[in-house]
C-alpha cells in the first residue's frame, strides 16, 4: 500500500520527483472518463490509495467483522467499503471508504453520503495499512466527529478502539487482546470477542 507523503521524513519528501495532490471533484472527473475501469481507488489527504490490493487475511477479517455486525445491528445497517463524509474542511481532499461501518439509519433513506451523525460505528481491518488505519484516518475520523471507531490489526491480532472524538484525536483508545471482549457505544449489552473478528 503506498505511504502518504505526510507520513515520510521531510528528508524523504523532497526526493519525490513528481506528486500531484488531488481532490475529489478532479477524481470524479477520472472517473468519468472511465480510467479506473477495473480499478478501485480511495481518496484520503489528496492521495489515491488503491483498494484492490487485499490479500487472504485482510478478506477473512473483514468477512468475519462483517457477519458479527450484520448480526448484531442488522445487514440493512451494516455497509462494507463505500464512501463517508468526513469534517467540511477534510472533504475536499478526503473521501474514505472505510472497510465496514454501521449506520443508525438505512443508507437509502440518506441524501447523500453518511457522516458523523449517521455513523454508529467505522472499522478498518488492517495488515499493510495499519499505521495509515491508526494516523492519518483516526485523525480524520476524530476531526468528522465519528463517535466510535475499531482497527482490527492482523498482525498483533489486537483490536484498537477509539472513542470520545476531541478536534483531530480520541480522547479514549484501549488496545484489546484476541482474548478479550467489547461492546460497541450503540450495543452497549453486546459484547463481541476479540478472537470472533480475527481470521
Amino acid at each position: 500500500m503506498p505511504v502518504l507523503l505526510s507520513e515520510l521524513p521531510e528528508s524523504t519528501v523532497g526526493e519525490v520527483l513528481r506528486h500531484k495532490t488531488w481532490t475529489r471533484a478532479e477524481v470524479e472527473i477520472l472517473e468519468s472518463t472511465g480510467l479506473f475501469e477495473g480499478r478501485h481507488f480511495e481518496l484520503i489527504e489528496g492521495e489515491l490509495i488503491d483498494k484492490m490490493g487485499k490479500n487472504r487475511w485482510h478478506t477473512l477479517g473483514l468477512a468475519r467483522t462483517r457477519r458479527i455486525l450484520d448480526t448484531l445491528f442488522g445487514a440493512e445497517y451494516v455497509y462494507t467499503e463505500a464512501p463517508i463524509d468526513i469534517a467540511p474542511v477534510d472533504n475536499p481532499k478526503n473521501e474514505p471508504e472505510p472497510d465496514v461501518y454501521v449506520l443508525r439509519q438505512k443508507l437509502e433513506d440518506l441524501p447523500g453520503n453518511p457522516t458523523f451523525a449517521d455513523l454508529a460505528l467505522v472499522v478498518e481491518v488492517a495488515d499493510s495499512s495499519l499505521r495509515l488505519d491508526l494516523k492519518v484516518k483516526a485523525r480524520l475520523y476524530a476531526r468528522a466527529g465519528i463517535v466510535e471507531y475499531w482497527v482490527l490489526d492482523l498482525n498483533n491480532r489486537l483490536l484498537h478502539v477509539f472513542r470520545q472524538p476531541e478536534n483531530d484525536e480520541y480522547s479514549g483508545r484501549i488496545e484489546l487482546a484476541e482474548t478479550e471482549s467489547i461492546a460497541p457505544l450503540a450495543k452497549p449489552g453486546a459484547d463481541i470477542a476479540v478472537s470472533q473478528l480475527l481470521p
